[in-house]
C-alpha cells in the first residue's frame, strides 16, 4: 500500500489534475465536427445513414477525447478512494 505521505501528495494534486483534464476534455469535444449541425440537437438532423470514416486531425481529436475522458473518470475514481 502507499504510505500516508504519498496519499497526502496525491490528494493535494488531484483536484488540479481534474480541472486541467476537464478543460482539455471540453476543448476536445468542441473541436469535433458534427455532421448533424444545430438541427441535430433538436432531432432534425439528417444523418442519411452513411458511415463516416475519421481521418487525419479528426481521428486524432476523436481518440484524444476518448483518452482524456477515460483519464478523467480514473482520476474521479481515485479521488473517491483517497477520501
Amino acid at each position: 500500500m502507499l504510505s500516508s505521505n504519498y496519499m497526502m501528495i496525491i490528494a493535494t494534486i488531484l483536484p488540479y489534475i481534474q480541472i486541467i483534464l476537464a478543460i482539455i476534455l471540453i476543448a476536445a469535444i468542441l473541436f469535433q465536427h458534427s455532421e448533424a449541425g444545430a438541427g441535430g440537437a433538436f432531432g432534425g438532423g439528417d444523418g442519411g445513414g452513411l458511415y463516416h470514416t475519421r481521418r487525419g486531425f479528426e481521428k486524432f481529436i476523436f481518440t484524444t477525447t476518448i483518452i482524456i475522458g477515460v483519464l478523467f473518470v480514473v482520476s474521479a475514481i481515485v479521488a473517491i478512494f483517497i477520501k
